[in-house]
């Protein structure tokens, strides 16, 4: 039997936590994600702390989603990688972490990241277009 792997959410003022609140709404409870907010008063070796020590516990194919590029959670969760058997993407998203949770049932998320991030880019579109694409086809 393989360990599933995990999900870290690595936002700025934890809003991952309320992500996955929100997407516990549309699925039910969800085993294997979980998320760490860096916070104004955490220094950089803090928060680095933390992650680290959440990540050495990860099984080998897990993945960090980061909620943008270029800024510390990124950073971190890239030079964890390093170190570690993970994927890291950045621009979480619910449609992402949906997919993610969907995808892991499949194997290893390590094996599925250009699926997770085309999923992810995929799902910012502009609604109003959208919908009238749709109702002038009908």
């Amino acid at each position: 039997m393989s360990i599933s792997p995990e999900i870290l959410l690595l936002t700025h003022g934890g809003w991952g936590q309320q992500l996955r609140e929100s997407v516990r709404m549309v699925v039910g409870e969800v085993e294997g994600v979980s998320d760490i907010a860096l916070m104004p008063v955490d220094t950089l070796d803090e928060f680095y702390q933390k992650v680290k020590q959440q990540v050495s516990g990860m099984p080998d194919g897990s993945v960090i989603l980061t909620d943008f590029i270029g800024g510390t959670t990124s950073n971190v969760a890239a030079r964890l990688s390093v170190d570690h058997q993970i994927s890291v993407v950045s621009g979480l998203n619910a449609t992402l972490l949906l997919a993610a949770i969907d995808l892991r049932e499949q194997g290893t998320l390590a094996d599925s990241i250009d699926e997770l991030v085309e999923l992810g880019q995929k799902s910012c579109i502009d609604v109003v277009k959208h919908i009238k694409s749709i109702t002038s086809e009908e």
